[in-house]
């Protein structure tokens, strides 16, 4: 059954009909059987048309350095994380995909989901039990003439067998519309799992290169305290000769204090990144799980991407316009709970003061029958459940708007920052190698009487924080193209999304169930 709903004037939701009528389940009932392989049945909803007042425009706003028309395709495929070209990082990321609790969370979510549909499309089935029945009684007879002394009275056991059948006629789609619901939550659901998935091979990748830098911003710190401490020295014996005064000596063991203050520093940040990646793949966070030496020099292409293609890769949109979609289903099952309910019941067994008669066909009973029951008054409850339904359905318009234009902030501030941070990283990397050279020859002239000492420990400061910049630029660049790949839904497949929730329904299909 697909879902036919109205939603408040404000929301503009349009949606295409085809509902089952009434006549076709009702002639059906002569035919139990055939009705139970044939009858309503609930189908996903189609996708939700909303016009959400948004003026989309034809290209993003920012078009960054390096943009790949040819590279759209292959960009947004699963496994994008290897066109950094670190073994490491996928061995890393293959180990979190399996063992990551948060994605298990996930997937055991999209199981319940299946369950609950399961659970919805099970009213739109017959319901049949089978049941035992054994009775001993006595009863008196009071004011009857019997002779005798006492209190007449006769004792008697009964034995049964039955197999009962109820089935409520879903003529007007109540149960249908329920399990179309539930169908759009285990899609929803589903396409939740791949948005974690690619969520977490984001944090994983983020992780990874923020622990690089830690140990490169480490091994940077050690090697500074080193050569302050070369200086420091030299300061020392040159002030011991009384060749230099004593401020140049704090200057230098002030530089020196401050280095082996960041290597503690470092060191810190640096456990801290990788307890936190060995947290991310499932492990212990033990402190030492194996990583690369340096940045990598690659990283995935930019895809020529248009605003218009967003709804259709984001998963979080994607999962968004199901729930607006079950929304409305569940408007159509409050709305049509307000009509009569249609149920057939049959029930057929034998009866017996003696248990060896329970299998004669002698002794057996049945009855077949019908009801119509039209609710009249329930203290306003299901007009409540309808307005209830419609005041859902406007959040769901509104939230899926709102996720809409976050999508789109996040593409437009991770194109606008791929452009700003391939000139900062430019700038950085001048300024690295110029504060180094400025700082050489500021040392060189110092040791030859021409210049000052601040001149030298000026330089070795400035060297190294624009070394330290320069690092943290190249990391800030890896993390905006892992946020930019991922905001464009980088390896997210609506298809993919569709097959795992479809699994999950023949997982959960109760002709699979496997009986005590």
């Amino acid at each position: 059954m697909t879902c036919r709903h109205d939603l408040p004037p404000a929301t503009s939701v349009h949606k295409s009909t085809s509902a089952p009528g009434a006549a076709g389940c009702v002639a059906a009932a002569t035919a139990l059987v055939a009705l139970a392989l044939v009858g309503c049945q609930a189908t996903s909803p189609p996708p939700a048309q909303v016009d959400l007042e948004i003026d989309v425009p034809p290209e993003y706003s920012t078009t960054p350095i390096g943009a790949d028309p040819a590279a759209e395709s292959a960009t947004l495929a699963d496994g994008w994380w290897r066109e950094f070209g670190d073994p490491m990082l996928d061995s890393i990321i293959e180990r979190a995909l399996t063992d990551n609790r948060d994605l298990r969370a996930a997937a055991a979510r999209v199981e319940a989901a299946a369950a609950s549909r399961t659970i919805a499309g099970a009213g739109a089935l017959p319901t049949v039990d089978f049941g035992t029945d054994a009775n001993r009684a006595r009863r008196i007879f009071v004011g009857f003439p019997f002779g005798g002394g006492g209190v007449p009275s006769a004792t008697a056991t009964t034995y049964g067998l039955s197999l009962n059948l109820r089935w409520e006629l879903d003529v007007w789609g109540r149960v249908a519309a329920a399990e179309s619901a539930a169908i759009a939550d285990l899609e929803a659901a589903a396409v939740d799992e791949q948005a974690a998935r690619l969520s977490l091979v984001g944090q994983v990748c983020k992780a990874y290169f923020a622990a690089i830098e830690a140990r490169q911003q480490l091994a940077l710190a050690r090697a500074t305290a080193t050569a302050f401490r070369a200086t420091a020295d030299d300061v020392g014996d040159r002030y011991r000769r009384g060749v230099r005064p004593a401020t140049d000596v704090w200057l230098a063991t002030t530089n020196l204090s401050t280095a082996e203050a960041s290597i503690a520093r470092r060191e810190r940040q640096l456990q801290v990144a990788i307890r936190q990646l060995e947290v991310l793949a499932g492990s212990y966070p033990a402190g030492r799980a194996a990583i690369a030496g340096d940045l990598p020099a690659a990283m995935p292409a930019i895809p020529a991407a248009l605003p218009g293609e967003l709804l259709q890769r984001r998963p979080d949109l994607a999962a968004a316009e199901r729930r607006l979609a079950a929304a409305g289903c569940r408007v159509d099952a409050a709305r049509a709970a307000l009509y009569p309910r249609l149920s057939l019941t049959a029930s057929g067994g034998t009866t017996s003061d003696d248990l060896e008669d329970l299998i004669d066909h002698d002794f057996r009973v049945w009855s077949v029958g019908a009801n119509l029951l039209q609710p009249l008054f329930q203290g306003g409850a299901l007009q409540a459940d309808v307005r209830r339904g419609e005041a859902l359905a406007a959040e769901a318009v509104a939230s899926y708007g709102s996720t809409v234009l976050r999508a789109f902030a996040e593409v437009e501030n991770a194109l606008a920052a791929e452009s700003l941070l391939a000139r900062e990283a430019t700038s950085t990397t001048t300024a690295a190698e110029r504060s180094r050279a400025t700082y050489e020859l500021a040392r060189e002239r110092w040791q030859l009487g021409l210049a000052d000492f601040l001149l030298v420990a000026d330089g070795q400061r400035q060297s190294f924080q624009a070394e330290s910049q320069r690092l943290l630029v190249t990391r800030q660049r890896l993390d905006n193209r892992i946020d930019l790949v991922l905001a464009l839904g980088g390896g997210y497949g609506a298809e993919d999304a569709k097959d795992s929730a479809n699994e999950n329904v023949i997982a959960d299909d109760p002709a699979s169930d496997e009986r005590p």
